[in-house]
């Protein structure tokens, strides 16, 4: 557990921008996908990329979870609470 765990607000503001990132690293790579194809680097590369935002997003969700229970912050990093 952390020392000094993120507080709600906090975990707002952190859900939100990776969010936001999230959404625009999938139009990006959306782009170079239907320029490379999903086969070449960058396609794959891509691919990485998203998989390890979608792996965070669920580790802030269950860390928030942690750092503020009973509050179901670990929603706002799935967007069903802002």
């Amino acid at each position: 557990m952390a020392l000094n765990p993120l507080s709600f607000e906090e975990h707002r503001d952190m859900a939100r921008e990776l969010r936001n990132t999230r959404a625009r690293l999938l139009q990006l790579s959306s782009v170079a996908i239907s320029v490379y194809g999903p086969q070449s680097h960058t396609g794959f590369s891509f691919k990485k990329l998203n998989d390890a935002m979608d792996r965070i997003c669920a580790e802030m969700q269950a860390q928030a979870e942690l750092d503020c229970p009973g509050l179901d912050a670990g929603e706002l990093y799935t967007g069903a609470k802002t």
